[in-house]
């Protein structure tokens, strides 16, 4: 295809994608459903017949794009509310998958007749959880969960990826390599979870140091560089043996709790970027599948994803949760929630590059599974919610949110402070002086020059700033300023 037209598609495409969203949100359905339909349609036996059939690109495609949307959601991941669910989290993700795979693996083998590897390798595929697809449903619904149900499955969903991609790979090598013992892969698992999560707050706390010490000249730069950063965690966990996605998320979890320079326009330019991941790599995974492939594995799809829903998923939920405290309702909810999206597909990929017999039938089954998942478990979460009397108040959202300092200014006061040369904030950029929060430097007086300042703005000796705070500055923040002992 001549680039002009490849450029013309892609482009059709990704708008066609962006529409299906708007639509997605007045359905109550996830978008990722109408990302596949747009791609199905584009592709071999649609309406736009683009002949597609490589698994590596779609593999390449998707581990590239996945990698973009877990460091997007660790930056978008508040860690003061996700602390209270860390080990309710941490047992989803790493015991739940576990039981998961099991419990649909021994299904799969006993019912369906499947060797007991195969087996373990599809309850392994489809083990983990999309986030994005569950609250692309709570968000156009504008249903408010209570407690800490919200960040409890974001946590979850976040960090149960490496784990299933850790199993689909184990249980790949079991089959291909007979030698291979299962104990061998204990250790593994070991390193790469503990590697995984330590280089994360390594090159996260890396990732803001430079980022704070540069002072790049053109702020588009700071975007460029973050995009960078991504593949360059990446490839630097993988050389490691460590697990990069889990290494890719902790390190977007430690830069969005952290102070750094351009961090507001950061975080916008990557919520942006996730969604064009989510959009190209639902489209080229719809691209992948033959609709006439999928009518032989029917039966065993719908039995396979009713066990995965009603049996595996809440087995595994009451277990992990069982030293929690949550309610049974909220078991329930957590239970129902676990919506299947671009992983178990992308994961579907790596048995039909490892050549294994079963392959294709292994990728349209968990297909299947996921589009099951997603429309039925996805369409009723709203309702889940109300019946189960889950849904939290409304938060007070001001209308004036989006502006710097809105809160400062509604109730506290404003101060003028003038830097003396001792002060030891002089010659220091704003991000580094860790400001209390409520308190804001609105703007900066430099002789008769007026600074609207960044967190990249260096303050000067003499400089005039004019600080806006919900509170009256307390002895040390003044002393901070003006260089001396409070007290």
């Amino acid at each position: 295809m001549p680039i002009e037209m490849l450029m013309l598609v892609g482009a059709l495409l990704i708008i066609a994608g962006i529409l299906a969203s708007k639509v997605s949100s007045r359905l109550g359905i996830p978008a990722l459903l109408l990302f596949l339909a747009v791609g199905m349609l584009a592709g071999s036996e649609g309406p736009g017949g683009l002949h597609f059939d490589n698994p590596g690109l779609v593999q390449s495609v998707g581990v590239f794009a996945l990698s973009y949307i877990l460091f997007a959601g660790g930056l978008d991941t508040d860690w003061p509310s996700i602390r209270p669910v860390l080990k309710s989290g941490f047992a989803l993700s790493t015991c739940g998958v576990a039981m998961t795979a099991l419990i649909v693996g021994w299904f799969i083998h006993l019912y369906l007749d499947a060797p007991l590897l195969v087996g373990l390798l599809i309850g392994a595929i489809i083990s983990s959880t999309d986030a994005a697809a569950v609250f692309s449903v709570l968000r156009s619904k504008n249903i408010h969960l209570r407690g800490n149900l919200k960040p409890l499955l974001e946590l979850e969903s976040g960090s149960n990826d490496p784990m299933a991609v850790f199993l689909t790979a184990g249980v790949i090598m079991l089959i291909t390599e007979p030698q291979t013992g299962m104990i061998s892969l204990i250790p593994l698992l070991v390193w790469q979870m503990t590697a995984g999560a330590g280089l994360g707050i390594l090159f996260g706390k890396l990732a803001v140091m430079v980022i704070n010490r540069l002072r790049l000249e053109y702020d588009g730069l700071y975007s460029v560089l973050s995009l960078s950063l991504v593949p360059l965690i990446y490839g630097l966990a993988s050389l490691g043996k460590a697990n990069a996605f889990l290494a890719v998320y902790v390190a977007g979890i430690v830069m969005g709790n952290s102070a750094f320079v351009q961090k507001k326009s950061l975080l916008r330019f990557h919520d942006g970027l996730a969604w064009l991941m989510q959009i190209v790599m639902f489209l080229v995974l719809g691209l992948q599948i033959f609709p006439s492939h999928l009518v032989p594995v029917i039966p065993a799809g719908l039995v396979t994803a009713f066990v995965l829903m009603v049996v595996a998923r809440p087995f595994s939920v009451f277990v992990s949760l069982s030293r929690s405290g949550m309610s049974v309702f909220e078991k329930c909810f957590v239970s129902w929630v676990g919506l299947r999206g671009a992983v178990p597909i992308i994961l579907a990929t790596f048995p039909l590059l490892a050549g294994l017999p079963q392959a294709e039938l292994i990728f349209n089954l968990v297909f299947f599974v996921v589009l099951t998942s997603a429309l039925l478990q996805g369409s009723s979460i709203p309702l889940c919610a109300r019946i189960l009397k889950l849904e939290g108040p409304q938060p007070y959202s001001p209308a004036s949110e989006d502006l710097p300092g809105t809160a400062c200014f509604a109730s506290g006061a404003f101060h003028t402070v003038t830097i003396p040369a001792e002060s030891p904030v002089a010659g220091k950029q704003l991000v580094d002086l860790n400001l209390p929060s409520g308190v804001l430097v609105v703007y900066i007086q430099r002789g008769a020059t007026s600074i609207i300042p960044q967190g990249s703005t260096v303050i000067e000796a003499g400089d005039t700033l004019h600080i806006a705070a919900d509170h009256e500055l307390g002895a040390d923040t003044l002393a901070l300023f003006q260089g001396r002992t409070s007290g």
